[in-house]
């Protein structure tokens, strides 16, 4: 019996190659874009005036797909999830920002859209998979790290549903970023020399931009965490994420001293030395678990982080102790938990435990006493 499969395609090299492989195996191939982007383009916040569409997942994106899918002869479709995203993404990255997070909407897009609603719309296709251009391996019901490192994107599948594993396949996995290039090269795809985007589906232009017109931020206070000394003023307390140095204004007087704390509530931003931000444990929460979790595990906290080693102290609530301090463990990040190559879930970060200048209690302090 013929195999079938949809493939989310984002009109970019890496889902074209995908859809391209799996004809080219034998499987019956139907495209599909999900469409997040408003009927009307985005808007110069400087200008008033209509801008280009500057991120992935675009009209100009969709074509590009279209285009793919007629020259493999597969039928595409372009699936209005507006609705969806903005109930299970941008509402609740924004609510992240606002609460003084930093949340990692790609982990939670693949949790609740691409392998939650994708996989129901593929079933109501009566179609047996959804295949996606994500540099990571299955093996049976495990998942693995890709095989090209610079590319590899496990960590942001740690919230894959379990029983959603033997439905998803990842045909590029065990490719590098050069040899997917080349195979869609000799394949003659219209994507093959697409470069990549690096902004956020939802997001017009740059982040910061974004958030300060939905969360009319407004200036407050740099605060010194060890001295408790007002030192500059930040844009808005919701705009910043802890262990950011740049933009904050202090680079003549303060040369080493980074965000290390945040309250939203009193819109104060805390800023100390790089020892602030370093921690040797963290509370975890939201945790999903493709694999029991051994006594030591390796975790991920950023995406272009390494692993370190740590110990599982507690399950509830999930607290683990790191071998080796971690710099700016970040509210609502992902920390994805691994053991070698193999990815064994992973959770959204609470707090970060055990910090190495000793601060854990003491934004508490400086707080109260700027009130």
């Amino acid at each position: 019996m013929r195999r079938s499969v949809l493939v989310a395609m984002s009109g970019g090299v890496d889902s074209s190659v995908s859809a391209y492989l799996l004809k080219e195996a034998g499987y019956e191939v139907v495209g599909a874009m999900m469409r997040f982007w408003p009927d009307l383009p985005p808007v110069s916040l400087e200008t008033g005036a209509a801008r280009a569409w500057e991120s992935c997942c675009t009209p100009d994106a969709a074509y590009e797909a279209r285009r793919v899918a007629d020259l493999l002869g597969i039928p595409f479709y372009l699936l209005d999830y507006r609705e969806v995203f903005e109930e299970a993404i941008i509402a609740p990255f924004l609510e992240d920002y606002a609460r003084g997070r930093t949340p990692n909407p790609c982990a939670r897009c693949n949790t609740f859209v691409k392998f939650g609603a994708l996989l129901k719309q593929a079933r109501r296709l009566g179609l047996d998979y959804v295949a996606t251009g994500h540099y990571v391996r299955r093996e049976g019901e495990a998942l693995l790290r890709g095989l090209d490192k610079e590319k590899d994107q496990s960590y942001f599948l740690w919230g894959t549903p379990k029983e959603a594993l033997p439905h998803l396949l990842f045909p590029v996995g065990h490719l590098t970023k050069k040899e997917v290039r080349q195979i869609a090269q000799e394949a003659g795809l219209p994507t093959a020399r697409k470069p990549e985007s690096q902004n956020l589906c939802f997001v017009a232009g740059d982040l910061k931009g974004f958030l300060k017109e939905r969360l009319k931020a407004r200036p407050g206070p740099l605060v010194d965490v060890l001295t408790g000394e007002v030192v500059g003023q930040h844009e808005g307390a919701s705009l910043y994420t802890l262990g950011q140095r740049k933009g904050l204004g202090l680079w003549k007087t303060h040369l080493e001293r980074y965000v290390v704390g945040l309250d939203v509530e009193r819109n104060v931003v805390y800023v100390g030395p790089k020892e602030a931000a370093l921690w040797e444990g963290m509370e975890a929460e939201g945790e999903n678990l493709l694999e029991e979790l051994p006594e030591e595990v390796e975790v991920q906290v950023r995406y272009r982080t390494p692993p370190v080693r740590a110990v599982v102290e507690s399950s509830s609530p999930l607290c683990l102790r790191f071998l080796t301090p971690v710099f700016a463990v970040t509210p609502g990040q992902s920390a994805a938990f691994y053991r070698g190559e193999r990815l064994l879930g992973g959770a959204v970060i609470r707090r970060g435990l055990y910090n190495l200048a000793g601060l854990d209690g003491a934004l508490t302090n400086v707080a109260l006493t700027l009130s």
